[in-house]
């Protein structure tokens, strides 16, 4: 697989006054950009004008569960007592609908619910206990003003939540883990965001081996979504996750935030989830995930400069905050 990498994409005016001039080529959700590194599929690469290649898959705009083609924000509301930053802060589900409704008061566009933790080395629970956690709260926050995604990897979830009145499925195994998984996403129709990820949270650590990873990670995911095609799957249905901190250490999580803008060859429009993670705070000195904010914002900002369309944060007032201010002066 021939790859086309944009080197030092632009926003805003100028990348209008590049297009204008015939200067650049469209890229992402508004960007463009003139010189890209060429990957071929033996990995040799050269740098190359954009003008002189064929980069009409990496414009962007493509619709996703009926969102605009803009970067906007979805926040993350785990209802479980063991997720690695904000397990176990709420009591109830009535808390949970709170905060839920905060984030949305707050500018979120989406609010992903999770009833079952993916830090390393978390414990598996049953079926039952994750819908027990999140079908309450999705009746709370269902037609309150955001999109409701669940972060499942559980068919019978999927199906379960979907009924409920949840829109969109974020499975960070991207449809790996259940067998069932990808049937019921081609059956409902649903948008669904697949993670890269190599094993399962018990083993992810052992798996972030890489040449280049960047190149992996992109070509990994086109399998995946080659998958999910032959299954009925559209690929306007599809968003991408490059699975920042899942099998990645901390220099591997940077170089592919660094070239994020690799994925727009996938076609696919693109969720970045760097909110607290472990590389944030590696680079940052913060080893307390909660005080991670100012690198998480950093990183977000970072990835919608690379192509990001979807900010997964815990810190959604903040982020939504910088995400505006970004756009304000990018044109």
């Amino acid at each position: 697989m021939r790859l086309i990498e944009p080197l030092s994409p632009r926003f805003g005016v100028e990348a209008a006054a590049l297009l204008a001039a015939g200067e650049a080529m469209p890229f992402g959700d508004g960007g463009a950009f003139n010189v890209a590194r060429l990957i071929e599929a033996d990995g040799s690469s050269r740098i190359v004008r954009a003008a002189n290649l064929d980069c009409r898959g990496l414009a962007g705009g493509q619709a996703w569960a009926g969102l605009p083609a803009r970067p906007m924000v979805m926040g993350i509301l785990n209802v479980t007592p063991d997720s690695f930053s904000d397990g176990g802060i709420d009591r109830s589900p009535a808390e949970s609908i709170a905060r839920g409704l905060a984030m949305i008061d707050a500018g979120a566009a989406i609010i992903d619910i999770g009833g079952e933790s993916t830090r390393p080395h978390a414990t598996e629970v049953s079926v039952a206990a994750e819908l027990d956690r999140v079908l309450p709260v999705i009746e709370g926050l269902r037609g309150r003003g955001a999109k409701l995604s669940v972060d499942t990897r559980h068919a019978a979830v999927m199906r379960a939540v979907l009924a409920a009145g949840a829109e969109i499925i974020n499975d960070v195994t991207a449809l790996t883990h259940d067998p069932d998984a990808a049937g019921v996403i081609a059956e409902t129709g649903a948008p669904v965001v697949l993670m890269h990820m190599r094993g399962d949270p018990g083993s992810m650590d052992r798996h972030a081996s890489y040449t280049d990873v960047a190149v992996e990670v992109t070509r990994e995911l086109a399998n995946r979504i080659a998958l999910a095609e032959q299954t009925g799957i559209a690929r306007s249905s599809i968003m991408v996750d490059p699975g920042v901190g899942f099998a990645k250490n901390a220099a591997q999580s940077a170089e592919l935030l660094r070239r994020l803008a690799l994925l727009a060859n996938l076609g696919c429009p693109i969720l970045l989830g760097a909110s607290r993670k472990r590389f944030v705070g590696h680079f940052s000195g913060a080893g307390e995930p909660s005080r991670r904010l100012g690198g998480s914002i950093a990183a977000a900002l970072a990835g919608v400069a690379r192509g990001a369309r979807i900010l997964r944060v815990h810190d959604v007032p903040e982020t939504v905050q910088a995400l505006r201010m970004w756009l304000s002066v990018s044109g």
